[in-house]
């Protein structure tokens, strides 16, 4: 086991890392771009899976009022030193299937990787080149609440980021109205959470799906794609990405009007 001080250190230098590339200067700017299309001014947004809260400065520069949430105490408090402004709530909360508790592993030198799901933390390593090297050294004991929670105290939100590690469907399992949007995370080689996603959706209502690769701005197609298309598009292993943000939105939303 390292001892104390090698995992503050570990501990420090993945804080930082996550610092340099979540605020680095621009990046908000491209961000805000992004996210015009689903906030507009007084829309409520829920980040889950806040980290540093990169994604909530921009929900709330474009006039969102955002619900964050963020289980980790370091992320947490980094979050209440950078984003101490009114209409950002935050809440040491994870997100499931049901309100209660859970433990969430914590990635010490990676906390942007800490996880609820078990399976995923122990496949990710094994079928991605890209997580070898991801070590799971604490855990702790965490409250959870549901998004339908969420919405019952604070209201219905135009937008719902959802990253949090393998656990997305599960975050899902505990909606049961059709949102306007939302996005997940998908991850090469563990493309099964994608998949229960994307049911999980279709569980909730009609909607269409568009990608973003990695930390890039941009839709991948022009035209959002359906259920079925989306599906394959998992099956064929997303163009070889390695990872990357699944959107959805709601049939009758604006942008997926404009690409018909």
């Amino acid at each position: 086991m390292p001892s104390a001080f090698l995992q503050r250190l570990r501990s420090s230098s993945g804080m930082a890392r996550s610092l340099f590339v979540y605020w680095r200067p621009g990046r908000q700017r491209g961000l805000q771009r992004l996210y015009r299309s689903f906030i507009q001014p007084g829309d409520i947004a829920f980040d889950i899976g806040a980290h540093l809260g990169d994604r909530s400065a921009a929900f709330h520069a474009l006039g969102a009022k955002v619900v964050a949430l963020e289980p980790q105490p370091a992320l947490a408090k980094w979050f209440k030193r950078i984003l101490n402004r009114p209409n950002i709530t935050l809440l040491p909360l994870a997100a499931g299937p049901q309100p209660g508790h859970a433990d969430i592993a914590i990635s010490v030198g990676n906390p942007t990787l800490s996880t609820l799901a078990t399976d995923w933390r122990h496949q990710v390593g094994e079928r991605n080149p890209g997580f070898q090297h991801i070590r799971w050294e604490q855990q702790l004991r965490v409250e959870v609440t549901t998004l339908d929670q969420l919405i019952a105290t604070y209201g219905e939100p135009s937008f719902i980021k959802i990253d949090v590690e393998g656990f997305e469907a599960e975050v899902l399992m505990g909606l049961n109205h059709p949102v306007a949007a939302l996005s997940v995370e998908f991850v090469a080689g563990v493309l099964e959470v994608s998949h229960a996603c994307v049911d999980q959706l279709k569980r909730l209502g009609d909607y269409r799906f568009n990608a973003i690769a990695g930390e890039q701005r941009r839709f991948r197609w022009e035209t959002w794609q359906s259920p079925e298309a989306i599906t394959q598009w998992l099956n064929d292993g997303v163009d070889g990405l390695a990872s990357g943000d699944l959107y959805a939105c709601r049939v009758d939303h604006p942008l997926v009007n404009a690409s018909a």
